[in-house]
C-alpha cells in the first residue's frame, strides 16, 4: 500500500468569467501550481495515481437536497449573463458552465480516495481538487464551494464501508461552516476546526464560529471550534492547538477514518490568511494525524490562493503521507498569547464532554482585553506589523526552501540475532556491520558492565548504526544491548553524539536508566525518564516522572509533556532508550517512538534491551519506517496521581519550555488552577542554543 494522488485535468477548466475581486483568487493555476510542485519534486511519481470521477448524483444527494443539485446542473447551460446573476445570490460564489462537471469530479475525487484506503489499495492519500468544499450546504453554495466534498466522503464512508466514527480536521483558514451544519447533532462524526475569527470580525463573521459552538443533541461535543482571535499565527500555535487540543480529543474518540480539509491559506503568505506558518509545518501535522486509525488519513484540497506557498505545503503534505521524514522546524516555538487564549477557552469549553481534558489546565485564561508580553494588544488586526513582516519575508523564506533531504536509508536495525525480527517493510535495512574493534574497546573502557563479549558485540552495532545516522547515511535505527549494559549502553551513546557535534540531544529514559552524573550541567541534553519514582524536575533540561497506569494517563503524559518539550527544546537526534523494567506495552513504545519522528526531522535511535521481544524490534521498525503504531486499546481516564504528576510539572518547566503552556499565563505568575469540571458525559462510542545542526558541515 502506498500514498494516492487523486486529480483530474478538468477540474482546471472552470474560472471566472467576470471581474470579481472577491472571487479571482480561486483559479486554476491552484491546481496546476500544487501538481507543478510535485513533480518538480519527484512526489506525484512515488504515489497511486488516481484518475479522479464524477460523483454521482446519488452520492451528491448523501448531503445536498435533490433541489440543489439540479439547479447547478442546469448552469451547463446558461449564459454568462446568466451565471453572473445567479452567482450573485450567493456569498463569495461564482458559476461557469463547467461547474457542474468539475464539482461532481472534486466529489468523484473525494469518494475515490476514501474507497482507495479503506478496502486496502492504498495506506492514505490526497485529492487535488477545485472547486473546495468545506463552506458548502445542503441547499446552497457558498464561499468558492459548490458540493461538500469532504461532507459528501464521510457520509458514504459510513453508508457504504460501514464506518462509526470519522474525525475531519479542518485547518483552513475559514470556518467550514457547511461541513459543522451537515454533522452538528452527529456523533459519528468529530469536526475540529481551526480559523481566523478575530471575534466574529472576519469571514463568515458567524457566531457558530465561535469556540462555545459545539454541536446539538447528541451531537454535543462533537464540534470544536479553535477561533484564532488575531493575525500572525505560526508554526508554535498550530503546534500547540493539535498538541493541546485536537488529539488528546481524537485519540478518546479512537477515529476509524480521519479526513483532512487541507485548506493551505493557513499558510505564510496568503492573502486571505494573513498566516505565518511556514510549508514545512504542514508536514508535522500529517505526520502527527497519521498516528490515528491505522494511519488512514485522507486529505482533500481546499483553500489556498498564495501559489508558491501552496505548492511548496502540498508537497510538504505529500512527502509527510509517503512517510518520509519531515524537516525539523526552525526558529523559536514559543505560542502567542491570543492562541493560548483560546486553547484555553476550547479545553475549557469541551472539558464537560471529553475526559482527556478534565482537570488537565495548570492555568486560568487572561482576562479580556489583555495584553501579551510585549505590551501589545492581544488582537493583532489585518494590516498590523505581524502582517506586514511576513509578507516582507515572505519570498526570503521560500526561496531557499527544499524537501528535507532523505538519507539513502530509512531506518536500519542493528541487533546481534538480525533474522529474529523478520520479516519487516521493504526498505528496512537489517544491519551486519559493527565498528573497529579497537574503536569498540576503547568505548567499551569507560564501564566495566561493556567488557564482556555479548556487550562488546552490542556496542559495536550501535556504534556503528549511530555513526551512519550522525553522518546523514540512516535516519533513524533501532540497536539492542544485554539489559546489564544498557545503562553503560546509553551513557556511550550519548557522549558519541556529543563528540559527533550534536547541539541538542533528547534523551527519552524509560525504566531503570540513570542520568550520567557527570552531565548533569551539560545543557546539550535534556533528559526525561519516564518510570521514576516521583514527578521531580532537578533542572529544566533533568526531569522524571512515574510512568502511567492508564491509557489516559500515557497520552497526556505523550501530548502534554513529552512533545511539547521535544518541539521546544528542538533535538538534532532523539534517543529512546527502554532500559529494564521499563514497563511499556509494545502499542505505547510504538506511538512513542512514532510521535517523535517529527521533532528531529526523523533522526532517532531506539535502544532497546536483547532480553526485548521480537515483535517490539519488529513493530518500532515499522513506525521508524513510517508505519501507523497499532491502537494502544480502550480509553481509560488518567488516574488522579498521574494528573497531579504532570500538572506539577508542568508548573516547574512552563518558564523555560513554552510549548507545554496551554493557557495565558503560567501558575507560578498568578494564575490558579481551574475549578474542577462536570463528569464526562457518558460517550456514545467505546528557547535552545542556536546555531546550524550538527549534521551541516
Amino acid at each position: 500500500m502506498g500514498t494516492a494522488l487523486v486529480y483530474h485535468e478538468d477540474m482546471m477548466v472552470s474560472r471566472l468569467l467576470w471581474d470579481d475581486p472577491e472571487c479571482r483568487i480561486e483559479c486554476p493555476e491552484r491546481l496546476s501550481a500544487a501538481l507543478d510542485g510535485l513533480r518538480q519534486c519527484g512526489l506525484e511519481q512515488r504515489c497511486l495515481r488516481l484518475v479522479a470521477r464524477e460523483a454521482s448524483e446519488e452520492e451528491l444527494g448523501l448531503v445536498h437536497s435533490p433541489e440543489y443539485v439540479a439547479l447547478v446542473q442546469r448552469t451547463q447551460a446558461l449564459s454568462k449573463e446568466e451565471l453572473q446573476v445567479l452567482s450573485g445570490q450567493y456569498d463569495a460564489v461564482y458559476f461557469h458552465p463547467s461547474t457542474f462537471h468539475c464539482a461532481r469530479l472534486a466529489a468523484g475525487a473525494a469518494l475515490q480516495l476514501v474507497d482507495a484506503v479503506l478496502t486496502g489499495a492504498a495506506r492514505n492519500g490526497l485529492a487535488l481538487v477545485r472547486p473546495p468544499g468545506h463552506h458548502s450546504q445542503r441547499a446552497a453554495a457558498n464561499g468558492f464551494c459548490v458540493f461538500n466534498n469532504v461532507a459528501i466522503a464521510a457520509e458514504h464512508a459510513k453508508r457504504k464501508h460501514g464506518l462509526h466514527r470519522i474525525l475531519i480536521v479542518d485547518w483552513d483558514v475559514h470556518h467550514g461552516q457547511g461541513i459543522q451544519y451537515i454533522f452538528e447533532d452527529d456523533p459519528s462524526v468529530l469536526y475540529f476546526s481551526w480559523h481566523r475569527y478575530e471575534h466574529g470580525h472576519f469571514w463568515p463573521f458567524l457566531e457558530e464560529s465561535n469556540v462555545d459552538a459545539v454541536g446539538r443533541g447528541q451531537g454535543r461535543g462533537f464540534t470544536v471550534n479553535l477561533p484564532w482571535n488575531q493575525v500572525g499565527m505560526g508554526n508554535a500555535d498550530y503546534l500547540a492547538a493539535f498538541l493541546h487540543t485536537l488529539l488528546p480529543l481524537a485519540f478518546e474518540f479512537d477515529p476509524e477514518l480521519v479526513l483532512v480539509s487541507a485548506g493551505f491559506d493557513s499558510a505564510i503568505g496568503d492573502p486571505e490568511g494573513q498566516m505565518r506558518a511556514t510549508p514545512e509545518c504542514f508536514a508535522h501535522l500529517t505526520q502527527l494525524l497519521q498516528v490515528l486509525a491505522n494511519g488512514r488519513v485522507c486529505a482533500v484540497l481546499e483553500g489556498g490562493y498564495h501559489l508558491e506557498s501552496l505548492a511548496k505545503s502540498v508537497c510538504m503534505m505529500v512527502q509527510a503521507l509517503l512517510g518520509d521524514p519531515v524537516p525539523p522546524l526552525s526558529g523559536p516555538l514559543v505560542p502567542c498569547q491570543s492562541a493560548l487564549e483560546s486553547i484555553h477557552s476550547v479545553r475549557m469549553t469541551q472539558a464537560p464532554y471529553w475526559m482527556s481534558l478534565q482537570k488537565q489546565d495548570v492555568a486560568t485564561m487572561l482576562s479580556p482585553g489583555s495584553h501579551s508580553p510585549d505590551g501589545t494588544p492581544a488582537t493583532l488586526l489585518p494590516g498590523g506589523p505581524t502582517c506586514e513582516a511576513a509578507a516582507t519575508t515572505l519570498s526570503s523564506f521560500l526561496d531557499p526552501l527544499h524537501l528535507c533531504p532523505i538519507p539513502p536509508i530509512r531506518t536500519a536495525v542493528a541487533l546481534t540475532v538480525p533474522d529474529a525480527i523478520l520479516p519487516l517493510p521493504p526498505g528496512v535495512l537489517c544491519q551486519e556491520g559493527s565498528a573497529p574493534r579497537e574503536e569498540t574497546k576503547a568505548w567499551a573502557r569507560l564501564h566495566k558492565s561493556l567488557a564482556q563479549d555479548e556487550a562488546l558485540d552490542a556496542l559495536g552495532k550501535l556504534l556503528y548504526l549511530f555513526d551512519r545516522i550522525l553522518d546523514g547515511q540512516v535516519s533513524s535505527g533501532i540497536t539492542a544491548t544485554p539489559a546489564s549494559a544498557a545503562e553503560a549502553t546509553l551513557d556511550v551513546a550519548i557522549r558519541r553524539a556529543l563528540c559527533h557535534r550534536a547541539q541538542r540531544l533528547f534523551c527519552v529514559a524509560l525504566g531503570q536508566l540513570d542520568w550520567p552524573p557527570d552531565l548533569a550541567d551539560d545543557r546539550r541534553i535534556l533528559w526525561l525518564n519516564i518510570g521514576g519514582k516521583e514527578a521531580v524536575a532537578s533542572s529544566m533540561f533533568h526531569i522524571s516522572t512515574p510512568l502511567p497506569r492508564t491509557t489516559g494517563g500515557f497520552l497526556s503524559c505523550v501530548l502534554g509533556l513529552v512533545l511539547p518539550l521535544a518541539y521546544g527544546f528542538q533535538p538534532d537526534l532523539v534517543l529512546v532508550a527502554l532500559g529494564p523494567a521499563h514497563g511499556l506495552q509494545n502499542p505505547q513504545a510504538a506511538l512513542l517512538a512514532a510521535m517523535l519522528r517529527g521533532p528531529a526531522g526523523g533522526r532517532v535511535l531506539a535502544l532497546i534491551g536483547e532480553e526485548s521481544t521480537p515483535q517490539l524490534a519488529s513493530t518500532l521498525a515499522r513506525v521508524l519506517h513510517g508505519e501507523a503504531p497499532p491502537n494502544l486499546g480502550p480509553f481509560l481516564m488518567a488516574s488522579p496521581e498521574d494528573i497531579q504528576a504532570l500538572l506539577h510539572l508542568r508548573a516547574q518547566l512552563e518558564p523555560r519550555w513554552k510549548m507545554l503552556q496551554v493557557a495565558g499565563e503560567a501558575l507560578g505568575s498568578g494564575g490558579s488552577e481551574p475549578a474542577a469540571q462536570s463528569q464526562p458525559t457518558e460517550r456514545p462510542f467505546p528557547a535552545a542554543p542556536s546555531g546550524p545542526p550538527f549534521w551541516v558541515a
